[in-house]
């Protein structure tokens, strides 16, 4: 019997899409639904999907930022998922602290990317297990969640440096209204705002969420690599005339649009009945054989 899920997310309407994908020989229905920025009307859907669906994911908002040993709920997520009690709602938090880190590594093993390059992560707190995985294998970090959040002009470089801030700021931020701190809705759909494109000019890889990569990248990414995901085919025909050399999505594309983690996290629980949560879920995640895509863009 097919499995489906619904991304309930934060983000535009229009960047809605459905597809299919097989986990542990399960059909699952993938859907994202956007609500353009609207909290309650995402609290109202989720709601009204609550036991109709096998998993619900949380797009465009973080429930939990992890951060090696610790984890910090953003309190507008767990408004969000209070709203459902029979259907588990999950955030993507649980791939990006283990298939991330697996692809990072095996990018740098199949020689797509080199030690020694330069990565700019826009936001790092939400992906330190990519960060820290960069960093463990050589590559030179510079973390932006400062200065693409808060636009304070300062560059973290280290996973060190990033856990200590996590520590002394994230505590109060996570308390802050979402909107103020990541694009939601409309704010999607804006220009592109190059104050710090220096910082994507260094760079030899751009990495993270490609809402701040679109947001605050320069007019030319020209030889760039980018890792990220949730790109739909006109995104990435703007990523091609911007210059990128190489894309590689973590998640895998279904009809010409990569997924974000909350999605495929949602289909992994609906096949597996397990959450991220489980001592199973690394095994489980490793089990599924999930694969990203590597589109080289331009020469």
């Amino acid at each position: 019997m097919t499995k489906h899920i619904v991304s309930v997310s934060l983000g535009s309407r229009h960047r809605d899409q459905s597809g299919e994908l097989t986990l542990f020989g399960e059909t699952v229905r993938v859907s994202r639904q956007g609500t353009d920025g609207d909290l309650a009307a995402a609290e109202a859907m989720i709601r009204e999907l609550d036991g109709t669906v096998d998993a619900i994911g949380l797009g465009g908002i973080d429930r939990y930022l992890v951060v090696r040993d610790r984890r910090y709920e953003i309190q507008d997520a767990v408004r969000l998922a209070k709203a459902a009690s029979k259907t588990p709602v999950v955030d993507g938090s649980g791939l990006k602290d283990t298939l991330e880190r697996t692809i990072i590594a095996q990018l740098d093993q199949d020689g797509l990317i080199h030690s020694g390059q330069s990565v700019l992560m826009v936001s790092a707190m939400d992906r330190f297990g990519m960060a820290e995985t960069f960093e463990k294998l050589g590559y030179r970090l510079v973390a932006g969640d400062l200065i693409f959040a808060s636009h304070i002009n300062y560059p973290i470089r280290t996973a060190d440096e990033l856990e200590e801030m996590a520590r002394k700021l994230l505590p109060e931020v996570t308390r802050m209204p979402f909107s103020q701190l990541y694009p939601v809705g409309i704010e999607q759909t804006e220009p592109s705002d190059p104050r710090y494109g220096r910082y994507f000019e260094e760079a030899d890889i751009i990495a993270g969420d490609f809402h701040y990569i679109r947001r605050y990248m320069p007019d030319s990414l020209a030889g760039k690599t980018v890792v990220t995901n949730t790109t739909t085919a006109a995104d990435v025909e703007h990523l091609r005339q911007k210059g990128v050399h190489w894309l590689v999505t973590t998640t895998p594309v279904l009809e010409g649009r990569s997924y974000g983690t909350n999605v495929i996290e949602a289909a992994l629980t609906a096949a597996s009945g397990l959450g991220a949560d489980s001592p199973r879920w690394a095994s489980l995640v490793t089990a599924a054989h999930l694969d990203g895509t590597r589109l080289k863009l331009n020469d």
